[in-house]
């Protein structure tokens, strides 16, 4: 894919370059295109040496009857502007085209263009500055909020620079396939933890990374995406609708039912514990005997109980296996009353960022997804629930 990133004088400037390296690591095709003040902060040498680039800052430079800011923006996919100042906001909102940022921003015409607000606080919370922000998310832009804290000045407030991880993903979710448009997906992630005392609980391995992927992933493919996550160490996947946060499995039940009728499609990514200490200490435990005898009892069967309430929705299962793969993948659509079951090997399935698995159908055995990165497995599962799903909104 072809991005020109548009860089203009902010004090977060240094920060650009990492995300040229980014975009580039991506393996899409990358132009800089540079304010005149910007050349200032950073010499134009550095974008092009970290993005392995062209960079440009003159509108007259003028080669061959090549007029860089049509050129640029006829030939382009994607448009991102970061940092973008206050300055170059105001003049893109009001067609101000007096340099070669400005004249590509005018002249490009796609879809997929995105603004990266980086300035004091006050400044970004200026009614007239704000009018203009407001006019070009009517006019089609995509905004990554700038974060709130301390900022270059000495001042505390909103107008950051984001996370570059932020700012690619705005990129994949203006590019991809809308795939799963109009839907609305359900998924859980993570481990559940089931307290035995205020300072210790019963859980299992999983990272919630395998979750986290599928979330991603589906809002790229334009679904409203709610998450509902375990104790995990992860971030928030950008971008997602709604992100809740539970411990216990009777939690997550609680959680999942309220949004089950409401829902087209039902990822069950969660290692929901099984058992739970049937009572819970006050306080902690000491250890005043050689043994401790923990009685445990069934938790809910959130997957069982979604398949006998289901209606319209496609639900899909998750399940981490030893021995007799294909045999227990079976048996498990059937009992649960399952679309589809995505199988992988419990020896390997937790923490690692990579993973195997295998798709099963109402049918039998639909697709083996060999070994590789979760974001890219997520992607090859959501394709085989899209098919199932239409691929067409609701």
């Amino acid at each position: 894919m072809r991005i020109v990133l548009g860089v203009s004088s902010g004090i977060a400037i240094y920060k650009a370059v990492d995300l040229a390296s980014k975009l580039r690591k991506e393996g899409h095709e990358l132009h800089v295109v540079m304010t005149p003040d910007a050349t200032r902060m950073i010499s134009p040498v550095v974008f092009s040496a970290v993005g392995n680039c062209s960079v440009y800052h003159d509108w007259m430079d003028v080669r061959n009857g090549w007029i860089p800011h049509t050129e640029l923006s006829r030939t382009t996919d994607v448009l991102v502007v970061a940092p973008a100042t206050a300055n170059t906001i105001s003049k893109i909102a009001n067609g101000i085209a007096d340099n070669l940022l400005t004249l590509v921003a005018l002249a490009f015409d796609k879809d997929a263009k995105i603004l990266v607000p980086t300035m004091n606080y006050r400044m970004y919370s200026n009614k007239l500055f704000q009018e203009n922000l407001e006019k070009l998310k009517n006019n089609g832009w995509f905004v990554v909020e700038p974060e709130e804290g301390h900022l270059a000045c000495g001042e505390v407030g909103k107008g950051r620079y984001p996370e570059n991880e932020k700012i690619v993903e705005a990129v994949h979710l203006l590019t991809f396939p809308k795939k799963l448009a109009g839907k609305k997906v359900l998924i859980t992630a993570g481990p559940t933890r089931e307290r035995i005392d205020a300072v210790r609980f019963i859980t299992n391995a999983s990272s919630g990374k395998m979750g986290y992927a599928l979330a991603t992933v589906a809002k790229r493919m334009g679904a409203r995406v709610s998450l509902v996550s375990g104790p995990t160490s992860l971030k928030p996947p950008y971008y997602v609708d709604e992100f809740v946060k539970v411990e216990s499995a009777e939690e997550m039940y609680e959680e999942v039912m309220k949004r089950f009728e409401d829902t087209d499609i039902v990822i069950m990514n969660a290692a929901v514990g099984d058992y739970r200490p049937k009572k819970v200490f006050e306080g902690k435990l000491k250890k005043t005997e050689d043994e401790l005898v923990l009685h445990l009892e069934r938790t809910k069967d959130i997957l069982k109980e979604l398949g006998q309430r289901k209606s319209h929705q496609i639900l899909v299962g998750f399940a981490a296996e030893v021995e007799n793969f294909e045999e227990n993948a079976v048996k498990k659509l059937k009992e649960k009353n399952l679309d589809l079951l995505v199988l992988n090997d419990a020896r390997k399935a937790f923490s690692s960022d990579r993973v195997e698995v295998y798709i099963y159908g109402r049918d039998g055995f639909i697709k083996r997804i060999d070994e590789d990165d979760k974001i890219r497995v997520a992607c090859i599962i959501l394709d085989v629930v899209s098919n199932l799903a239409g691929g067409s909104p609701s």
